[in-house]
C-alpha cells in the first residue's frame, strides 16, 4: 500500500486518511491532482464565459466536504478563495446559476463538468457558505388559502410585524378569509397568483428553491413570540439558547 501511495505522489498522507479518502483512480487522471495536506486534495479547474473565455483556478476539496477555489486571473489576489457559486459569478458565466455544470475539471485533456466527476461525491452543501462567513438564514414568503374561496394568498415575511400577521393567520387557518388580510386589502373576487409566480417565494439564491433548513429560518425571535401560547412558540422559548 505505501509503495502504491508513493508512486501516486501521496507519501506524506497519514495512513488513516489514505485508506478511506480520495483514492479513486479517476482523481489521479485529473489535471493538477495533488495532495498537499492530509485533509484535502487539489486539482485544476475552470469556468468558461462565452464573452471572456476560460477563467482557470485551483480547486481544493476538503475531507469536511468544503470546496474552495483559488482563481489565477490577473485581477485576483492569490490568497482570495471562492466558493464554487462565487467562482461562477467571478468568471462572468452567463445563464442561470448552475455551477455544478458550468465549472469544469480537465480529465485526460477533456473538460468535464464538476457533477460528472468523482469529486462531487465529497461535496457537502452545509460546509459551503460564503468564504469566511456563515450562510444567513432568511424568512421565505408563504401562502395561506382562503377558507371561503380556496385561493392561496401570499404573506411576505420581511420583519417581526409581518411575521406576526402571518403567524396569527396560520393559527386561524380554518376560518381565515381574503377579507381578513390586514394589508393590500383584497376580496375573494381578486385573482390568485399564477403558478409560475408562486414559484418565486423569496429565496435570494434561486427563484425555484422550495426551501431548506440550510437557508430558510425554522424559528427565531423574529418569527416566534413570547406572548403566544401555540406549540411552536412555546417550544422555541423553552429550548432556544439565551
Amino acid at each position: 500500500m505505501n509503495a502504491a501511495l508513493q508512486e501516486a505522489g501521496m507519501h506524506e498522507v497519514p495512513v488513516e486518511y489514505s485508506e478511506v479518502l480520495f483514492l479513486e483512480p479517476q482523481l489521479r487522471a485529473m489535471d493538477g491532482f495533488c495532495r498537499p495536506a492530509a485533509d484535502h486534495i487539489q486539482v485544476n479547474c475552470g469556468c468558461t464565459s462565452k464573452r471572456l473565455g476560460d477563467c482557470v483556478g485551483v480547486l481544493r476539496v476538503y475531507s469536511s466536504g468544503q470546496f474552495l477555489i483559488t482563481c489565477h486571473c490577473n485581477a485576483c489576489d492569490s490568497s482570495k478563495q471562492y466558493t464554487p457559486h462565487e467562482f461562477e459569478k467571478h468568471a462572468r458565466r452567463q445563464g442561470n446559476s448552475k455551477w455544478k455544470s458550468h465549472i469544469w475539471v480537465a480529465v485526460d485533456g477533456k473538460k468535464v463538468a464538476m457533477w460528472r466527476t468523482e469529486l462531487f461525491k465529497y461535496y457537502k452543501h452545509a460546509a459551503n457558505g460564503a468564504s469566511g462567513t456563515v450562510r444567513r438564514q432568511f424568512h421565505r414568503d408563504d401562502f395561506i388559502p382562503c377558507s371561503s374561496c380556496g385561493k392561496e394568498r401570499r404573506f411576505r415575511l420581511r420583519n417581526k410585524q409581518l411575521c406576526r400577521v402571518y403567524h396569527d393567520a396560520l393559527l386561524a387557518k380554518s376560518t381565515w378569509k381574503c377579507a381578513d388580510r390586514p394589508y393590500d386589502r383584497i376580496t375573494c373576487g381578486d385573482p390568485e397568483e399564477r403558478g409560475s409566480r408562486k414559484k418565486y417565494r423569496g429565496c435570494p439564491r434561486a427563484s425555484y428553491c422550495r426551501g431548506c433548513t440550510i437557508c430558510s429560518c425554522v424559528g427565531c425571535l423574529i418569527c416566534r413570540f413570547v406572548d403566544c401560547g401555540c406549540r411552536n412558540c412555546t417550544d422555541f422559548m423553552e429550548n432556544a439558547n439565551p
